[in-house]
């Protein structure tokens, strides 16, 4: 009687150490695969992301080669932040940033939020006084000395939303 208790549970054993073995290798199989489609998928996504990116900053000084080469002499790297840090010096006169096109309306004065280096001469930028928002393009220079000229070419202030 012990005999076959031992052989019955040998088998039961052996049974089980099988179907085991067979379920965590197909899950393993089932794992690397749906790790592999992952992979795949994110490499779909980041390049779908990669060339949207590249789309969208086709118009900026950083990727404009000739531009590039129009400011031999500066590294566009630093001078872009300067550039930018002059533009948005004039958000803080009293009346506002003059290059907005716009005087102050009511109580708020309008200020550049963001702005978009196109090239070695234009810029574009975001502004609003809070309740009131445009856009406009700027057109610049960098003067011998160091220091920048802006000159105000179009903008357009969107008209205010009815909720």
């Amino acid at each position: 009687m012990k005999k076959q208790l031992f052989l019955y549970l040998f088998i039961l054993t052996a049974l089980f150490n099988v179907f085991t073995y067979m379920y965590y290798s197909k899950a393993l199989v089932a794992e690397q695969k749906k790790y592999k489609n992952t992979a795949v998928f994110n490499k779909k996504i980041k390049d779908s992301l990669t060339n949207q990116l590249f789309d969208a900053n086709y118009f900026s000084l950083e990727n404009n080669d000739n531009a590039i080469d129009y400011f031999e002499k500066y590294d566009v790297t630093k001078l872009m932040p300067q550039i930018k840090d002059a533009l948005l010096e004039f958000n803080d006169s009293k009346d506002g940033n003059k290059y907005t096109g716009y005087e102050t309306m009511g109580d708020q004065k309008f200020i550049i939020n963001k702005i978009k280096i196109l090239n070695h001469r234009w810029i574009v930028a975001d502004y609003s006084n809070g309740e009131l928002w445009g856009d406009v393009l700027i057109k610049y220079f960098v003067n011998d000395d160091g220091t920048f000229t802006f000159q105000m070419q179009d903008s357009f202030l969107y008209p205010k939303q009815q909720y």
